[in-house]
C-alpha cells in the first residue's frame, strides 16, 4: 500500500516556471519597488498676528472683518502683543491687514530644545511654513530671530532649511523672518516644547510701500489705521488732517476707503513736500494747504466730518512749554471747523496736556475713553471727541 506521505506522480514533472509578472534584477531575482516619496505636510492653518500693545481689541475686529475666521482670534497665552487664528485657506488677504504689525504661520513643536527641529518631520513642517510664507509674497532669504541664533544649532537648522526649501539662509540680512521662541507651559512639570513663526511677507505689514519720505516724527501707519477704524469709515465724510505732517493719518484714511473731499494742513514747507509725495506712493489725492492749523479760518468757509490730528510732541516739532496753548487751540480751531455730528481724532503723547484741554472744551467736545498704545518706549493715547 503506497506511503500516504509520498507525493503520487504520474509522469515526468515540468520544470519550475519563474513569474515573468515581476521585476527582476541582475541576478534574476525580484527586484524591490522604489519607495515612496514621504508626502510634505499639509500647510499649516494656524496665524498669529502682531500690533502694538493696547491695539488688541481694534487689530481683533479687523481681523474678523478682512478674514471671517470660522472662529474668533484669541490672545496668545502670555503675550499682549498678538492674537492667534486657525484660519483654512488662508491666502494674501491676510497681507491687507492695516492695523496689525505682521502676521505669521505658527507651528509648536514639542521637542525639548532647538536642535532637535531638524530630527524627524519637524523640519519639514517648518519647510512648509516658509513654502507657504513664499507663496504669498516672495524673500530672497531667510534668517532667524531667537535667543542663541548664533550658535551651531541654528546654524545646522539654517543650512538644513535652506537645502529643503531652496531658500539661501542669510543670519544678518534674510528679509524673511523665522522666529523661535520657547512655547507656553502647559501641566506642571511638562516641557513646554518650541513655537516656531514664519513671518509672511519680506517686510513687516507696518512697513508701509507708499512711505516714500520718512519724515522725522511720523506717526506710525498701525496707530494711524488704527485711528481710522475708531473713528469709522463713512464714504461721505469731508475729511481734514489738521497738522498733517507727512500725510501719514491722511493717506491711512484714504487707503482705507472713498471719502467726499480730502485736506491736509501744516505750517512746515518741508512737511506738505513729504505729504505731497507719500500721498503720490499711495495712489490717492488730498488738497494740501499751508497755513497754521491751530488758526480757526485756515480753510475758511470749509466744514468737516472726520478731523484728525497728529500735534508735535517733545522737541522736535514744538516745545513742552507750547504744547499746552497748541492742544487748546488745536481743538478750538477744530470746533470752528467741524460740521454738526463731526468726529475729531488725536494721537498725542502730551496726555497730561491733553486731558487738561479736553476738560476746558467741555460743551465743545464729548470724548470717549482714550486707547493707550505701546510703541518703542513710548505711551501715546488714541483720543476719539465727538462734537456737541
Amino acid at each position: 500500500m503506497p506511503d500516504s506521505r509520498r507525493r503520487a506522480t504520474s509522469g515526468p514533472q515540468p520544470p519550475h516556471r519563474r513569474r515573468t509578472d515581476a521585476p527582476t534584477g541582475r541576478t534574476g531575482a525580484p527586484a524591490r519597488r522604489p519607495a515612496r516619496a514621504a508626502a510634505r505636510p499639509p500647510r499649516p492653518d494656524r496665524l498669529e498676528v502682531t500690533f502694538l500693545p493696547g491695539l488688541g481689541d481694534v487689530v481683533h475686529d479687523e481681523v474678523v472683518e478682512v478674514l471671517h475666521p470660522p472662529r474668533p482670534p484669541r490672545p496668545v497665552p502670555g503675550r499682549d502683543d498678538a492674537l492667534e487664528l486657525d484660519l483654512p485657506g488662508w491666502d494674501d488677504r491676510v497681507l491687507t491687514l492695516r492695523t496689525a504689525v505682521a502676521v505669521f504661520v505658527s507651528l509648536h513643536v514639542d521637542v525639548p530644545r532647538p536642535r532637535s527641529l531638524v530630527s524627524g518631520d519637524h523640519l519639514a513642517r517648518i519647510a512648509a511654513a516658509v513654502r507657504a510664507s513664499l507663496a504669498v509674497a516672495p524673500s530672497r532669504a531667510f534668517r532667524f530671530e531667537a535667543a542663541g541664533s548664533g550658535s551651531p544649532d541654528f546654524t545646522r537648522l539654517g543650512a538644513a532649511l535652506a537645502s529643503a526649501v531652496g531658500l539661501p539662509y542669510a543670519p544678518d540680512g534674510g528679509e524673511l523672518v523665522v522666529k523661535v521662541r520657547r512655547g507656553t507651559a502647559g501641566r506642571p512639570g511638562t516641557d513646554p516644547g518650541w513655537d516656531v513663526l514664519v513671518r509672511l511677507g519680506p517686510r513687516p505689514l507696518s512697513a508701509r510701500p507708499w512711505r516714500s519720505v520718512d519724515y522725522p516724527g511720523a506717526a506710525n501707519a498701525t496707530i494711524a489705521a488704527a485711528m481710522v477704524r475708531l473713528a469709522g469709515v463713512r464714504p461721505r465724510d469731508r475729511v481734514v488732517n489738521l497738522m498733517c505732517g507727512s500725510g501719514t493719518l491722511l493717506v491711512e484714511r484714504l487707503l482705507a476707503g472713498p471719502t467726499a473731499a480730502a485736506h491736509g494742513v501744516d505750517l512746515a514747507a518741508a512737511a506738505l513736500d513729504a505729504a505731497r509725495a507719500n500721498l503720490a506712493a499711495a495712489g490717492v489725492a488730498a488738497t494740501l494747504t499751508r497755513a497754521d492749523a491751530t488758526d480757526p479760518a485756515c480753510l475758511g468757509d470749509e466744514r468737516f466730518d472726520l478731523l484728525l490730528a497728529d500735534p508735535p510732541w517733545g522737541t522736535l516739532h514744538g516745545s513742552h512749554t507750547d504744547s499746552p496753548r497748541l492742544h487748546t487751540d488745536l481743538l478750538g480751531a477744530a470746533h470752528h471747523l467741524a460740521a454738526p455730528g463731526a468726529r475729531l481724532v488725536v494721537l498725542t503723547h502730551a496726555v497730561t496736556v491733553m486731558e487738561r484741554a479736553v476738560r476746558a472744551a467741555d460743551g465743545q467736545w464729548r470724548a470717549e475713553t482714550p486707547v493707550r498704545v505701546f510703541a518703542k518706549g513710548h505711551h501715546p493715547r488714541i483720543y476719539l471727541l465727538r462734537r456737541c
